[in-house]
C-alpha cells in the first residue's frame, strides 16, 4: 500500500482501512503464535501499513 493511494481516500475510508489492518495484524500474530504460519515478515509489513494510514490520517486532520 502506497501513501499516494492513501491520500486519495477520505478520513472515513482511512479509518475503515485502519480497522482492517488491525484485524489482519491480530490474525497474523495469532497464526504465528499457534504455529500455523511461519511468515514473520507479514507482521512487520502490516505494522508499516498501519503507520502509513495513521500518518496520512493525521495529515488530513491537520489540514482541516
Amino acid at each position: 500500500m502506497k501513501a499516494v493511494e492513501l491520500r486519495k481516500k477520505s478520513v472515513e475510508d482511512l479509518g475503515k482501512e485502519l480497522i482492517e489492518l488491525r484485524k489482519a495484524q491480530f490474525n497474523a500474530k495469532m497464526q504465528l503464535t499457534m504455529q500455523q504460519s511461519n511468515k514473520t515478515d507479514q507482521i512487520s509489513k502490516i505494522k508499516k501499513d498501519i503507520a502509513r494510514v495513521k500518518h496520512v490520517m493525521a495529515e488530513k486532520v491537520e489540514a482541516n
